[in-house]
């Protein structure tokens, strides 16, 4: 028998648990077979088949060039890699403009192998998480910067620091896990107000640009391992191979600073 079926999948209620335990979680993207297999072997509990692909494996400046045929392609390659992570997809820009669209998108993602889906929004999006939890759809909802509306908020700005806004992403927080959402990812946010939302919300949630306080981190893989698309990378990032010797010791270092706190730090985090 192979090692993929007898390796225990981690699953929603898992991730619910390291909540209630105090237990920090981790999560990387990957876009392809191989790099799927490498994190799920060295204890990543969730792999994100992100629109970030869009970027750092199609050389875009956005994610909202990439469609659902492209997600699902490259969904399909994890799934074909992975040895038990959890695999959460993402709905490419306008692939859920509408409830019927968003049903059927999300089907076609659960159907090639995802076993949850993000997607991006605050309030606004409750109702779609709604329609697709009450589908037996679990949703992870992405709220403070979002990279599909990058147009909208003029750039990649913390979010949250203004009391009004601040006020806004807590109460959008709570909307959306009421309306159904199973985890919540907040990104470039200040850390004392994911803290906030962390401990006011029972579900899962995941940080990047968020803090320590989060019961998840998650990371860009190309960013964990020096070789970012950007030409600056953001506070956030930490490179993890300046002191590996290889990809698989890099990942284990950065599944060993989120479980025992060490990432990120206060020189990671936005105050």
């Amino acid at each position: 028998m192979s090692t993929k079926a007898n390796k225990k999948s981690v699953t929603l209620t898992d991730l619910k648990n390291f909540k209630e335990t105090s237990e920090k979680f981790t999560c990387l993207t990957a876009y392809e077979s191989t790099m799927a297999s490498v994190i799920s072997e060295c204890g990543v509990d969730v792999i994100l088949v992100g629109d970030s692909l869009g970027m750092v494996i199609q050389g875009h400046d956005s994610t909202l060039p990439v469609t659902m045929d492209q997600l699902i392609y490259h969904l399909e390659c994890v799934v074909n890699g992975n040895k038990g992570s959890h695999i959460m997809a993402d709905m490419p820009f306008m692939s859920y403009s509408t409830d019927d669209l968003g049903l059927e998108n999300a089907k076609r993602l659960m159907q090639a192998g995802a076993n949850s889906v993000k997607i991006e929004g605050g309030e606004w999006i409750s109702k779609m998480a709604q329609v697709l939890s009450d589908r037996g759809i679990p949703v992870c909802a992405h709220m403070g910067l979002t990279p599909q509306t990058i147009n909208r908020i003029g750039g990649h700005h913390v979010q949250g620091r203004d009391p009004s806004q601040k006020e806004k992403i807590i109460n959008e927080a709570i909307s959306l896990e009421n309306a159904g959402a199973s985890m919540l990812l907040l990104e470039c946010v200040p850390g004392e107000l994911a803290k906030l939302i962390t401990e006011e919300l029972k579900i899962p949630v995941i940080g990047i640009g968020a803090g320590v306080h989060t019961d998840g981190q998650i990371m860009v893989v190309h960013d964990l391992l020096g070789i970012s698309c950007l030409e600056k990378p953001p506070k956030f990032v930490k490179n993890f191979m300046e002191d590996s010797s290889s990809i698989p010791e890099a990942i284990k270092n950065y599944v060993t600073d989120v479980k025992n706190r060490n990432f990120p730090s206060k020189h990671h985090t936005f105050s």
